[in-house]
């Protein structure tokens, strides 16, 4: 594109004309100079700032991206510095096996897997009271080997390494200051509560619950239960009280960890209330509004009050594979997954960071998010075994406040939701703000949006967004980046070190888009579920790999694409992420059906045309031979979802048919449905397709 064209160009999107013309010959001489990605690297390091408009960013990369040949798949926004990549993580541990690339290292990581995970355990400093006689035994089981057999450890012990006088937390509530918690005083502060919990008669192995948002008290409370020997029992925050009592259910909690109210902006959401209206066991309550101990059940006690006065406790020595931590991640069914992490499942939460998020010493890790969601403990583990900082608001992360927490805080690694970004972009609430301490963020959760990533690594003056894929079976990624990597926004480069995957059409042979089958074995992998068969979950049906070894169902659909990229598109099951959080169909289903208007609907997760956070669509059959109100209707199973599942979901579109597609057998054809959509106010295809 000639310079008048750019110009041109940048002042219809508001540049005044002098500064347009400056700038239009200088990305114009580099474009003439220079191949497209290290044009693109100039422009988006010397020349672009994040005061410019983020029209101005987008207009200029699809401009020196303009002729950027299609086979060479999409185009980098940003390429690794070469001055990084020595100093990283990836590269040190390539040193020492001697290895010349990237490929190489990921090859040796799946070829050798015992011994990639004994270095990341040397790497780690993973502490025993006794060490493993081998690092992984597979005479037993090629997919489910047992771990570190003859170890004692209790992880906890791994997340309280370093000086003591280092920074272990840092957070804010609101506006307020930024507050500093050292790690002894997070140690002291979990012992305390380790040492409350045997005083009440809890034993090593018995579940305890944290159903709170993110906050010191949280992490103290999570590492305190592990340092005892019981496991924690993960309840995201946001649930209403009929999900809360299922999972305490389910987790066979004998008490839970919970807070008064939770102030998210300007308003304050009841969650005792609805921790009582579960029918909960005791509960230890943290109390924000300084609520009198009179106001809580009989039984119930306050933080204050729970709490030990001894801060020395010598940790639980544990098997392996005794449970840490319950998380649950739905399925296609009506209750959750109940996904038990044992004590070597944080190694693999603690890897991942080190090596694909380059995690290093003295790092700030900023990750909004909660225990009930399996990035919760991810964090612990990741800044903690890593020996860096966890960031913590106490607050929405939607608005101003928290992108001025990122500044303040000296943020390092930003992990996000992909929804979040859209609703700061959309918001501007970001600008004027100095996020130029963020060395690389990450996103997980959702499908990134293309146009919103390339936003969010312009909030930092370009740095990349490692996107990461995963799941809580697998305690971390299975697909995501690296910062020795180019990152182009909303795609992947490579398999998770220590993992591989193929992917396979609907009749099971190899493509280049379809469902992803994990190549086990690898620590992380879960091999049991509570209450469900583990092996019918993953293994039933599921076909050969490499050497026969049987593959592993995972559910999502990845695209490879030319030049080494990968791209999710989502599930292939009946399982929807919403803002970040798994639920099943079923689960939507069981609530909204129950209204007296509909007869049987079907829920789905619609992805907006161009990538971006799956939108919930409700398909719905009417009761009678009069069509409701949808509108109406709509508000009617908002409210239902909103008081029986989780207020967080938000309903897109309610659509009225006359049938659901079905299979012979009677399965509900969820994959129609999707693929039929059409959101309002957009042209239906007609029946050639144009």
């Amino acid at each position: 594109m000639a310079a008048k064209d750019l110009t041109e160009g940048l002042v219809a999107l508001g540049l005044d004309r002098p500064e347009a013309d400056g700038l239009a010959q200088r990305v114009a001489e580099l474009m003439a100079a220079l191949p497209a990605e290290q044009c693109w690297q100039r422009v988006s390091t010397d020349l672009l700032t994040p005061a410019h408009p983020f029209a101005v960013h987008q207009f200029l990369f699809e401009a020196v991206y303009a002729n950027w040949p299609a086979e060479q798949g999409p185009p980098p926004a940003w390429m690794p510095p070469e001055a990084l990549v020595p100093t990283t993580n990836i590269a040190d541990l390539m040193r020492e096996r001697g290895l010349a690339s990237y490929a190489d290292l990921h090859a040796w990581s799946v070829r050798e897997r015992e011994r990639f995970w004994e270095v990341m355990i040397g790497r780690l400093g993973v502490r025993f009271s006794t060490p493993p006689t081998r690092v992984m035994d597979a005479s037993r089981s090629a997919v489910a080997p047992e771990w570190l057999p003859g170890a004692r450890l209790n992880i906890a012990d791994s997340a309280f390494q370093g000086p003591g006088d280092r920074s272990a937390i840092v957070y804010r509530r609101g506006d307020g200051p930024i507050n500093t918690v050292t790690l002894a005083d997070l140690e002291r502060l979990a012992n305390r509560v380790a040492h409350g919990l045997v005083r009440d008669g809890f034993r090593p192995g018995d579940a305890v619950a944290i159903d709170a948002p993110m906050t010191v008290e949280a992490v103290a409370a999570y590492l305190g239960i592990v340092k005892a020997g019981c496991a924690v029992v993960a309840i995201a925050d946001s649930f209403a009280p009929a999900e809360i009592g299922k999972r305490l259910r389910l987790g066979g909690a004998r008490a839970v960890f919970t807070q008064d109210v939770i102030p998210y902006g300007r308003k304050r959401l009841p969650l005792y209330e609805r921790v009582v209206g579960a029918d909960a066991p005791r509960a230890v309550v943290v109390t924000c509004d300084q609520s009198p101990a009179a106001a809580l059940r009989e039984g119930d006690v306050t933080w204050d009050a729970f709490l030990s006065d001894d801060d020395a406790f010598d940790s639980v020595p544990c098997a392996p594979d005794d449970t840490t931590n319950i998380l649950f991640s739905s399925g296609t069914t009506g209750d959750p997954k109940v996904i038990p992490w044992p004590h070597t499942a944080p190694i693999k939460c603690a890897a991942d960071a080190y090596l694909h998020q380059n995690v290093r010493p003295g790092d700030v890790l900023a990750w909004p998010t909660n225990l009930g969601w399996m990035m919760g403990p991810w964090l612990i583990y990741a800044s903690l075994m890593n020996r860096a900082t966890m960031a913590l608001y106490y607050g929405a992360p939607t608005g101003r406040e928290f992108g001025a927490f990122v500044q303040d805080a000296g943020v390092t690694m930003l992990g996000l939701v992909p929804s979040l970004v859209r609703a700061w972009r959309d918001t501007g609430c970001l600008d004027g703000l100095d996020w130029s301490a963020v060395r690389a963020f990450s996103s997980t959760g959702e499908c990134s949006n293309p146009d919103d990533m390339l936003f969010l690594m312009s909030r930092a003056g370009y740095r990349p967004v490692i996107e990461y894929c995963g799941g809580t079976e697998i305690a971390g990624g299975y697909i995501t980046g690296t910062v020795v990597q180019p990152s182009s926004p909303a795609t992947f480069t490579t398999p998770a070190l220590g993992l591989d995957f193929v992917i396979l059409d609907e009749d099971r042979r190899p493509a280049d888009n379809g469902e992803v089958f994990l190549v086990p074995p690898s620590i992380g992998l879960s091999s049991r579920l509570l209450h469900a068969d583990h092996d019918g979950v993953y293994f039933a049906d599921a076909p050969t790999g490499p050497g026969g070894i049987p593959l592993r169902r995972h559910g999502d659909q990845i695209e490879r694409l030319p030049g080494g990229w990968f791209r999710a598109h989502g599930r292939t099951d009946d399982t929807m992420n919403l803002g970040g959080i798994k639920v099943s169909s079923a689960e939507i289903e069981r609530v909204v059906t129950d209204l007296d208007e509909v007869r049987e609907t079907a829920a789905v997760a619609v992805a907006p045309t161009g990538g971006g956070a799956a939108r919930l669509v409700v398909f719905a059959v009417p009761a009678g031979p009069d069509a409701p109100d949808r509108d109406a209707l709509k508000a009617a199973m908002q409210a239902a979802i909103r008081r029986e599942v989780n207020p967080l979901f938000k309903i897109d579109d309610v659509v009225l048919v006359d049938a659901l597609p079905r299979t012979a057998s009677g399965k509900v054809m969820r994959r129609r449905l999707r693929a039929d959509y059409v959101p309002p106010g957009s042209a239906p295809a007609s029946e050639d397709g144009r």
